[in-house]
C-alpha cells in the first residue's frame, strides 16, 4: 500500500507532529509499505531532508510564534501529490490538522484519511463544544465558563484554584492553575496568545488519568504522575522523566470499567472513528471527570495510546495498522462502524 504520511505544520504541537511522523513512517515501512513524508508547511520531503527532520527532538518548550510555518496542504493537493496514494496517515496534533480543517480538504478531494472526519474533529478540539455535549450525554465533565466572566461567576460556579486554558489547543499548551482572582489577568492573556477563546474551568484535583480507544473499544487505563506540581504540562508530557505513565493503572476493577465505559460514551458522543484518547480526572472521593477527547493523540516513542494499546498487546506497528485500516473502512464503507 502507498502511504502518505502528513506532519508537522503550523500549530504549537509542531514538534510533537514531527516525532509521531518520524514513528509512523518508520512503522510502516517496516510492514512493507511505501511510503513518502509530507510536511505541511513543505511538501513532499526529499530523503535528505527527510533524515534530517525526522531527527529532530521535542523541545522543553512548544514553537513560539516566530518558528510558525504556513501550511501549504491546499496546493500540495491542487497539485496532484497525494492523487495516487492509497491513504493520507495523518500524524498531526493541534492547530488545522486536528481542527477539521485538513479533514475537509481531503474529503473533498476524495482522498482516504486516517482518524476522525471533520465533523468530529472540528467538535472534538472545542473544548466548548465538546463539554456541551458531554453534558447532554450524561458524560461528567468539570464545570467552566468562557472569558470574559465575572468575578462572582468564577467565584460561586467554578471557586479556586481554577483552571485557565486555550479553547482549542491540545498538550496543555498556554494552560495556568490559577490559585487567586489577581492572577486571571495574566493566564487569559497567556491562554489568547494561542486562541481568542479562552475556558476558565473548575480544578479537579486528585489522580490523572487516560484511555485510547481503538475500533470502537476502550483499551487499558493508564495514570500519569507529573515528576513535579499537579499538572501534567508539555514539558512533563514530552522531556525524559517529566511523569510516570503507568499502564494499566493500578485501580478498583470497578473504577477501571467506569474508566472505559465513559471513554467509549465521550468518543462515540463526539461522533468520532477509529481511534481517540480521553483523559479524566478521579477526584478524591473516586468521581471521574472527563476531560477531554484527543482526536489524533501522539504517536511518539513516550505517547500514550501507544501505551495504552502496548498493555493489551498491541503493539506499535499493528496500532499503526489497525488505524490505517479504519481509515479505508469509513471512506470505502462509510455505513460500517470501524
Amino acid at each position: 500500500m502507498k502511504i502518505a504520511v502528513l506532519f508537522g505544520g503550523n500549530s504549537s504541537e509542531r514538534d510533537v507532529s514531527v516525532a509521531s511522523g518520524s514513528q509512523v513512517i518508520a512503522a510502516m515501512r517496516g510492514s512493507g509499505h511505501e511510503v513518502i513524508a509530507v510536511e505541511v508547511s513543505e511538501g513532499i520531503i526529499l530523503p535528505a531532508d527527510e533524515r534530517r527532520l525526522l531527527s529532530e527532538r521535542i523541545d522543553s518548550l512548544p514553537p513560539g510564534e516566530t518558528e510558525m510555518l504556513e501550511s501549504k496542504l491546499p496546493s500540495i493537493i491542487a497539485n496532484g501529490n497525494l492523487d495516487n496514494v492509497d491513504l493520507v496517515f495523518l500524524a498531526m496534533h493541534g492547530g488545522i490538522g486536528e481542527d477539521g480543517t485538513i479533514q475537509k480538504l481531503l474529503e473533498f478531494a476524495g482522498i482516504p484519511f486516517t482518524g476522525s472526519d471533520s465533523l468530529g474533529s472540528a467538535q472534538a478540539i472545542d473544548k466548548d463544544v465538546a463539554k456541551r455535549l458531554f453534558v447532554s450525554a450524561g458524560v461528567p465533565t468539570p464545570s467552566w465558563l468562557m472569558a470574559p466572566a465575572l468575578p462572582e461567576e468564577v467565584r460561586e460556579q467554578l471557586g479556586y484554584p481554577l483552571i485557565v486554558k486555550p479553547n482549542r489547543e491540545g498538550s496543555t499548551v498556554g494552560l495556568s492553575l490559577v490559585n487567586s482572582e489577581d492572577r486571571i489577568g495574566g493566564a487569559v492573556e497567556l491562554a489568547a496568545r494561542f486562541c481568542p477563546q479562552v475556558m476558565l474551568e473548575q480544578y479537579i484535583p486528585g489522580r490523572e488519568l487516560t484511555v485510547g480507544i481503538l475500533d470502537d473499544a476502550a483499551l487499558a487505563v493508564g495514570e500519569i504522575i507529573p515528576a513535579k506540581g499537579d499538572i501534567f504540562d508539555y514539558t512533563s508530557k514530552y522531556q525524559i522523566d517529566g511523569a510516570q505513565e503507568i499502564f494499566p493503572a493500578d485501580l478498583d476493577e470497578g473504577i477501571m470499567d467506569s474508566v472505559r465505559t465513559l471513554a467509549l460514551k465521550a468518543h462515540r458522543t463526539l461522533k468520532l472513528e477509529s481511534y481517540s484518547r480521553v483523559d479524566f480526572r478521579l477526584d478524591p472521593d473516586d468521581v471521574l471527570w472527563c476531560l477531554e477527547v484527543n482526536t489524533l493523540p501522539g504517536l511518539t516513542a513516550g505517547s500514550l495510546l501507544p501505551k495504552s494499546a502496548e498493555a493489551v498487546g498491541i503493539n506499535f506497528s499493528e496500532l499503526c495498522e489497525r488505524i490505517c485500516a479504519g481509515g479505508l473502512a469509513r471512506f470505502y464503507n462509510p455505513d460500517s462502524e470501524c
